[in-house]
């Protein structure tokens, strides 16, 4: 095993149970998106595992009515604790304020120019306002008080947008996935086959929407 140690770990009939994994691994076990033999680092259920003290058959009968190693770490992975390094806490945190950072580019605007942010721009105002993201919370719920709080450092607002989109018949089909991400608020189609959509969408989206409209289409696509 890893001289840094990651582990999950559960209490029983107050014992402790643990098993060393890939942390990452772990966590997408837990959402049903890895194997079990993906997590595992050793096939064996500890007791304490940074002493190498192995949990008998007979402790985890007790406690968990199996002695079956992989039934015991699916229990402690789905049920128990998974502890993380702070290396890992680390790199979430940074993955989590560039997701938001992403998203206020995306979704706001400067009111004055009605154009989005740079990144830059974003991120040294929230530095300049100390404004963190918080590890404990989805960034999507903390989205709208942290544009609260970046705008009195710099003029920020959440516009929508509305295009009418004119797309010719040979291209409607592949453009409905693209199309539908975005809030459908009417749409026609034309005796020519052509498909005529008014969307909605955050005013920040906007200019890459139409470039990406425009890129399927070959330019063949018409936005008021």
């Amino acid at each position: 095993m890893s001289e840094k140690l990651s582990l999950a770990r559960i209490k029983r009939n107050g014992e402790t149970f643990e098993i060393s994994i890939n942390t990452d691994k772990a966590l997408e076990y837990k959402k049903g998106n890895a194997s079990l033999s993906e997590v595992l680092l050793a096939d064996q259920i500890f007791t304490n595992a940074k002493k190498g003290q192995v949990a008998s058959q007979s402790e985890l009968q007790n406690a968990f009515e199996t002695s079956d190693t992989d039934k015991v770490a699916d229990i402690i992975l789905t049920k128990g604790e998974v502890q993380v390094t702070s290396e890992h806490r680390a790199q979430e945190r940074e993955q989590r304020r560039k997701k938001l950072v992403h998203m206020i580019n995306q979704q706001a605007v400067d009111p004055k120019t009605g154009l989005p942010h740079p990144v830059t721009r974003i991120e040294l105002a929230m530095e300049q306002g100390k404004i963190h993201v918080d590890d404990n919370k989805p960034v999507e719920e903390q989205f709208d008080s942290i544009i609260a709080k970046l705008r009195p450092i710099i003029p920020i607002s959440i516009e929508k947008k509305e295009l009418v989109i004119t797309i010719p018949g040979s291209y409607a089909g592949k453009m409905q996935q693209l199309v539908r991400k975005h809030t459908v608020k009417s749409e026609d189609w034309k005796s020519d086959g052509s498909w005529v959509v008014t969307v909605e969408l955050p005013a920040g989206m906007a200019p890459d929407f139409i470039s990406e409209l425009n890129n399927v289409t070959h330019g063949e696509v018409i936005v008021e």
